[in-house]
């Protein structure tokens, strides 16, 4: 057996062009040397040609192959040992090294260039047989792969632990180990001209609703580009609204979530060599949901949502409030607070506009320098320096203490918004408010609010209203939006992105105690 990936047909090979969808031939010569010009200059793809009766070439890609099963598994003990004088006594052929290869690996026939590349750029080995004009593709892959962990920027007290990885096939297999039913579907399709990515669409057939699930085979169908390096990619071609601050389609790093979405009728996209899941379609609502609100007592659940609601109000217009009724509407602010705010600015050189627009755009630098930095210094950072900057920007008198702890409050309340990027859209409409209020005052503000509110409901994500169920009013979705309904008073799903299973819950289902008082 010779191991090597030297040109066999000379230092260099003539200037050829080969035709990718041409059929095998059955000389194995001309077969390398085809293969050889298409690889050329590639050294991770390996070429291990084996003197035998006829003569067999393995090729595959260093790295991405399991070594170890292809030597002590397949080729020691099929082609070596069942042949005590050697191969060179015992003619071979693609019949039996297909049937030695079925009992250790997936494995299909290919016959043209092309479908022999495309095996082995998907981390498959490849084996001709000289002689036969067909080849053998087998499933060995063994490259290295990150382990399950809990996903860090959606970590829940309550929950599963586990999360999707840059493995696609590990991905499909946590949403099928909980999700046991032969109506999930996984649809794959290959996108990137040069990086060949494969994506998958994955619903649950009778529960999806076939409008959405054709307008997202569609949108998918129709981009064309040269590579998809992550579901971000994606997301930027089949979004409806792309200049819009809010995100039309969810995405998420956690199994559970996913799963609980493809039973509500929404549909799912896994990208490989990411663990970044896109859903859709995407609501308001959906932004401002964590994962714990389903794992937790209803009554807890419906608490906690009134606080984050609360808070993510705060988080949009409190740096506006406060520079609107400190600059325009001073009678409205009760009088030993206006002379305590009064007496806070004294000796202070810029306007308030001015102080809450520096000490935002200086929140923001931090808030991004301590996640850009090393995890053990980022949070460090980021404390340390807000403090440190706030106060003595305080002590050299060029912002006053109130603009500091509205600030900060601001950026607290932020943090209270379950997705990130649902959050950056309030942080980056913070700016824009802050602006109408240092110009109009309340006035700006109250215009900001109806041009956000005019904008939420035009959106729409895959057909869907952004604002459903409240815009348009379903009764039944309503119990899961400004509160958590008991989860058996939850029967139906939403008629909007679901197929004809629109029954989520049999009735009856009450708890026991409700159950017997209602059989006295």
């Amino acid at each position: 057996m010779r191991n090597h990936n030297s040109n066999r047909f000379g230092s260099s090979f003539p200037s050829l062009s080969p035709d990718q969808n041409a059929e095998l031939s059955t000389k194995l010569t001309i077969n390398e040397k085809m293969l050889r010009e298409i690889f050329l200059n590639s050294s991770d793809i390996i070429f291990r040609s084996i003197s035998s009766n006829p003569e067999v070439l393995i090729i595959y890609i260093d790295g991405l192959i399991d070594t170890t099963t292809l030597d002590k598994v397949m080729l020691t003990p099929n082609l070596f040992e069942e042949t005590p004088s050697g191969l060179n006594a015992t003619p071979i052929s693609g019949q039996i090294i297909q049937k030695k290869l079925l009992a250790i690996s997936p494995i299909k026939t290919v016959s043209t260039i092309n479908e022999v590349t495309d095996g082995i750029l998907k981390a498959n080995i490849v084996l001709l047989v000289d002689g036969e004009n067909k080849a053998i593709a087998a499933d060995l892959k063994g490259f290295e792969k990150r382990g399950i962990e809990e996903p860090a920027a959606e970590v829940s007290i309550r929950g599963p632990r586990d999360g999707f990885t840059e493995t696609l096939r590990i991905n499909t297999s946590l949403i099928r180990r909980r999700i046991r039913s032969p109506k999930l579907k996984m649809e794959s399709i290959t996108i990137g001209q040069v990086s060949q990515t494969d994506v998958v669409i994955v619903y649950i057939d009778g529960i999806v609703s076939n409008t959405v699930l054709k307008e997202v085979r569609d949108r998918i169908s129709r981009i064309e580009m040269d590579g998809v390096l992550e579901s971000g990619f994606i997301e930027e071609f089949i979004e409806d609204a792309p200049w819009s601050p809010f995100p039309q389609i969810q995405n998420t790093e956690r199994p559970d979530i996913v799963c609980a979405s493809l039973l509500e009728g929404k549909v799912a996209i896994l990208v490989d060599n990411t663990p970044f899941v896109l859903i859709v379609p995407m609501t308001f609502w959906t932004g401002l949901q964590a994962v714990e609100d389903y794992y937790e007592r209803s009554i807890y659940t419906t608490f906690i949502r009134f606080v984050r609601y609360s808070l993510f109000n705060i988080a949009l217009l409190l740096p506006s409030l406060y520079v609107a009724l400190s600059t325009f509407h001073q009678q409205l602010i009760p009088t030993n607070l206006l002379i305590s705010i009064s007496n806070s600015r004294e000796g202070v050189p810029f306007p308030t506009f001015v102080e809450a627009l520096l000490m935002e755009f200086m929140f923001e630098g931090l808030r991004e320098a301590g996640i850009r930095m090393p995890k053990a210094m980022g949070s460090a950072v980021s404390i340390v320096g807000a403090l440190v900057i706030g106060q003595a920007a305080v002590q050299a008198g060029i912002v006053s203490a109130p603009v500091v702890i509205v600030v900060a409050t601001t950026g607290i309340a932020s943090f209270a918004i379950p997705r990130y990027n649902f959050g950056t859209a309030y942080r980056l409409l913070r700016f824009p408010m802050l602006i109408l209020a240092g110009m109009l005052g309340l006035y700006g503000i109250i215009s900001g609010v109806f041009l956000l509110m005019i904008h939420l409901l035009g959106l729409q994500s895959f057909g869907v209203p952004y604002m459903n169920p409240v815009v348009p009013s379903v009764p039944q979705g309503l119990k899961d939006i400004f509160i958590r309904a008991p989860r058996w008073s939850m029967t139906r799903r939403s008629a909007l992105f679901s197929g004809t299973n629109k029954t989520r819950i049999p009735e009856g289902q009450q708890p026991s105690s409700k159950q017997g008082k209602t059989d006295e």
